[in-house]
């Protein structure tokens, strides 16, 4: 259940032999409990296998049907495996064993291409239809697997890693300088592009179908923005808030082996671990065992939050194992460009390495974490734009009246006229501007682009500016959606999400994210805005709905982590860096002058705010070029 490969020649000639297993070859660690390939004529199917649940322990990959008209290759997990058996056998799907992938394959023998509405999950798959002569792809509907991939016309390849195709010999190393200005701008725009031109990104929620003929790519799901959850008492909110929560939390435990739990210490994260350990107790948890993992750092560390983690753990009855937070060397991150031909990824991020590290000693397979609450259920004074559209006065002074108690009776009224009076009064909520102003990209370059590019790269920088960054205008029914909407349509957190998969892949660990399961996300974008915030109580749904489960430290909490310190303990000693090496040896890239001018920012402000992201994406990018293939 972690890596697929597969080469398809649509010319009719046959797939060079040994070619399949180069690519899966390239990919070991996806694979440790095995690489298998499927090779008829033209085409050559790979798997590299991860057994992370018990239904895996009865699967095989290239997997086939009866008559060899269907064969499957999947890294992925059917969430709602119990319900899809359920309907498969009722239909009079004959199903050999419990595998997830063979319930994927008679699904599409059952319905086709429409079986994606009935699967839930993570997953990449591929579907040979000899019949039709046509590759069936499709990614889940958030891009937590991987998929790339590479069309000449005649020949479909992909892989789960792009090093890997990168690596067959067929297909053609040409940088691609338009999302390469997106890096050294640190504005993204694509969401299917790489640095390789070429080699492509399947979308999120997209589904591809691939003939001699043509190429068709499509979306499969949206989110209906017009649905709502109505209860009369805020309690009712707060038991479909639990009982949806828990649901979430075990799905995405189920595994053959201990599953280990990411616990910052964080309300999310907590409450994710707490969770899972109250179904445990309760016998509903489908794992043998759990076990939380926290980093720890000095105590006077911005980012030390291991008192908060060391309550959680005394709260539920378990110890957190706790884990030095280290920030890798440079050499580290040089090394990581070069074997994944790809952007290495950022210091905070990387700080998690250690903690993967730690769980696959101890056997787990499979870790949790609480990303998604800050995006679902973090709260926002948009509830009073949402009562005034609804003419909910009832609402209104409720929401008012919960911010005067904290706050006094003026500020609320500021908060009134900002998030409450100014949407109305602008128009229609399109989810366009204020969507991309949002997340869509990051604006703080201004209209000439960033100013420490060359004019080369600025002009291609601006170009792609103009041609793709305004592409995804996706409608809305209420303000507080644009944000939630914002980050499905994030192109930089989707480059994020693939770089993390494929770090812990490293260590044989796949990642699982319960709060941005389908059902969890829907049920956000349905219910209130005034549920995200009451008063100076932040996911307040979320506190309320879970209270019993963590300690009032953590309920309480009004504190983030600052992750800062993980670049400055880098940044800040790489003068010779960005004053000297990039300007003399990327001077297509970069002018000397503006360069300086941002170190000088970066240098100027005590956690180089503003500044850290860009420096370290510049970095990243000559990373990936040391070897001067990148050219």
């Amino acid at each position: 259940m972690s890596g697929i490969a597969g080469i398809i020649r649509f010319d009719g000639g046959p797939v060079e032999p040994g070619l399949i297993g180069k690519i899966t070859g390239a990919m070991p660690h996806r694979g440790p409990d095995g690489i298998n390939h499927w090779v008829r004529g033209s085409v050559a199917l790979g798997h590299c296998m991860l057994r992370t649940t018990p239904e895996s322990l009865e699967e095989t990959q290239p997997l086939v049907n009866e008559d060899a008209s269907l064969v499957l290759v999947m890294d992925g997990r059917v969430d709602n495996w119990e319900e899809l058996r359920a309907e498969l056998l009722a239909k009079g799907a004959r199903l050999r064993t419990r595998a997830d992938a063979e319930l994927v394959l008679r699904a599409y023998e059952s319905w086709g291409s429409e079986c994606l509405n009935r699967i839930d999950g993570d997953f990449a798959l591929v579907i040979w239809d000899a019949r039709k002569r046509e590759a069936f792809c499709a990614r889940d509907r958030v891009g937590h697997k991987p998929f790339t991939y590479h069309w000449d016309g005649k020949r479909l390849v992909f892989a789960s890693e792009q090093a890997a195709l990168l690596g067959s010999g067929i297909v053609p190393r040409i940088p691609n300088l338009g999302m390469l200005s997106e890096f050294l701008g640190c504005e993204f725009h694509s969401h299917d592009e790489t640095l390789w031109t070429g080699v492509m990104r399947l979308r999120a929620a997209h589904r591809m179908s691939v003939t001699s003929r043509a190429v068709e790519i499509a979306r499969y799901w949206e989110i209906d923005v017009d649905r709502t959850i109505t209860y009369k008492r805020d309690e009712d909110y707060f038991q479909h808030y639990r009982e949806l929560f828990a649901e979430c939390v075990k799905r995405a435990s189920r595994s053959h082996l201990p599953v280990a739990y990411e616990v910052s210490g964080g309300q999310d994260s907590s409450a994710v671990f707490a969770m899972a350990d109250h179904l445990l107790r309760k016998g509903q948890l489908p794992a043998p065992a759990i076990d939380g993992y926290t980093q720890v750092f000095a105590e006077d560390d911005p980012a030390n939050e291991v008192a908060y983690a060391r309550a959680v753990g005394a709260h539920v009855g378990r110890p957190i194992h706790e884990v030095p937070g280290v920030v890798p060397p440079l050499s580290w991150f040089e090394a990581s460009a070069q074997q994944d031909q790809d952007f290495p990824g950022y210091p905070n991020g990387s700080m998690t390495l250690a903690l993967r590290q730690r769980m696959a000693a101890r056997g787990c397979r499979a870790v949790l974490n609480g990303e998604g609450g800050d995006d679902w259920i973090g709260g926002r004074r948009t509830y009073y734009a949402e009562a005034l559209a609804e003419r909910d006065v009832a609402a209104l002074l409720g929401c008012y009246r919960a911010d005067a108690a904290e706050f006094g009776v003026l500020r609320p009224l500021a908060w009134f006229a900002k998030h409450g009076l100014l949407p109305i009064v602008s128009g229609p909520i399109t989810g366009s501007a204020l969507g991309k102003l949002i997340f869509g990209q990051k604006i703080n370059n201004g209209p000439g682009g960033a100013y420490w590019l060359s004019p080369e790269m600025t002009k291609i920088f601006m170009e792609r500016r103009a041609r793709i960054g305004q592409s995804d205008s996706p409608r809305v029914r209420r303000l507080g959606q644009i944000y939630m909407l914002g980050h499905l349509s994030n192109a930089f957190g989707s480059q994020i999400t693939e770089s993390m998969e494929r770090k812990s892949a490293g260590f044989g660990m796949e990642e699982r994210t319960p709060m941005y399961a389908r059902k969890f996300i829907e049920f956000a974008l349905a219910i209130p805005d005034r549920l995200r915030q009451r008063g100076n109580t932040g996911k307040f749904i979320h506190l309320k709905a879970l209270d019993d489960l963590l300690p009032a430290m953590v309920t309480r909490r009004t504190t983030k982590a600052e992750f800062s310190d993980s670049f400055l303990q880098h940044l800040r000693g790489m003068a010779d860096v960005f004053l000297s090496a990039l300007p003399r040896e990327r001077a297509t890239w970069v002018n000397a002058d503006g360069l300086a001018r941002l170190y000088q920012a970066h240098c100027s402000t005590k956690y180089g705010h503003g500044t850290n992201w860009e420096l370290w994406s510049l970095y990243g990018c000559h990373c990936l070029d040391a070897a001067k293939q990148f050219r």
